[in-house]
């Protein structure tokens, strides 16, 4: 693991998504967090060791899902599919598609494998089972400020792991989609998927795939930080930081938009390979996203961390 000194930073970004919102003044302990997300290798020697079985491998309880089609309650996941061409971008079902019998050993379906996977990272767990890997491993899961801190590499208020330009002199140096999502990836980065760990280079704290690849998973609740007291220039950045900064109650955290499913939701970080341009620029150290802690999808991973 790599020893990330504590510290003050300002946190967060009002350039981009208003989830982001307000730019303000944290404080985060010493800590350790791994150098790379946990990898398909790393995974399975846990569930070897524990035979784990994650959520996707396990038939969904509709007594969880108020009105859920009994055709449904099959074990499965969520897989990302290439459309044909340009599609309404507020209908993410036009992409996204439960597959049964996909899971982190078949990423696309029960028909799929690892081969030549095993140094990518693990997708299709859940936060329960991301949590379950990090509590095995005498690990932990980050929270959303020790993450931000780590991704931003000791750059104070970059856009970007490394700086402000996504691409400098067209160089690609993170997996994100370029092109036109859904449709049209030019894979300029090399892969339409996931990439290996440490295939690009790492950050100022010589950590690996901070941004892009897939969303990790942190152990905030998630809610907009209404009420951070907000940053402002000189001196007064390195006073009166929030220090150690969690996420909200898990009753916040609920989807307004589903009221009757009380499942909560936690921040993951960093993006994925299917942020683009034109779509979801979240392959940001501050960008964030809510996701109910029951869902695993073809892009969402996770690394661990340690109070030092």
């Amino acid at each position: 693991m790599i020893h990330i000194a504590g510290g003050r930073f300002v946190m967060g970004s009002e350039r981009f998504y208003p989830e982001e919102a307000p730019v303000r003044k944290v404080a985060v302990d010493s800590f350790y967090i791994d150098p790379t997300p946990v990898t398909n290798a790393a995974f399975a020697t846990f569930v070897a060791a524990t035979g784990y079985v994650t959520e996707a491998e396990r038939a969904p309880d509709p007594a969880d899902y108020p009105g859920l089609d009994p055709a449904m309650a099959k074990a499965g996941s969520l897989v990302f599919e290439k459309t044909a061409g340009p599609v309404d971008m507020d209908d993410f079902s036009q992409w996204w598609h439960f597959r049964f019998g996909a899971d982190w050993r078949h990423p696309l379906g029960p028909d799929s494998t690892l081969d030549g996977l095993k140094d990518h990272p693990v997708v299709h767990v859940s936060y329960r089972d991301a949590e379950a890997y990090a509590a095995w491993a005498g690990k932990r899961l980050p929270t959303e400020a020790e993450w931000e801190f780590a991704a931003r590499g000791g750059l104070a208020d970059a856009d970007y792991a490394w700086g402000d330009e996504l691409a400098p002199g067209g160089a690609m140096l993170a997996n994100y989609w370029q092109g036109l999502f859904p449709f049209a990836n030019q894979m300029l980065d090399g892969y339409e998927r996931t990439s290996p760990v440490r295939h690009y280079p790492a950050n100022g704290y010589g950590l690996f795939d901070m941004i892009g690849n897939v969303w990790e998973w942190t152990s905030d609740w998630y809610a907009l930080p209404q009420g951070a007291r907000p940053a402002t220039s000189g001196k007064a950045r390195n006073c009166c930081a929030i220090p150690n900064p969690r996420g909200a109650r898990e009753r916040d955290s609920y989807d307004p938009c589903t009221p009757e499913v009380k499942i909560g939701r936690k921040v993951l970080k960093g993006g994925s390979h299917l942020c683009a341009p034109n779509y979801c620029q979240r392959y940001r150290p501050a960008a964030r996203h809510p996701q109910s802690i029951d869902s695993a999808t073809t892009h969402i991973g996770f690394r661990c961390a340690l109070s030092a």
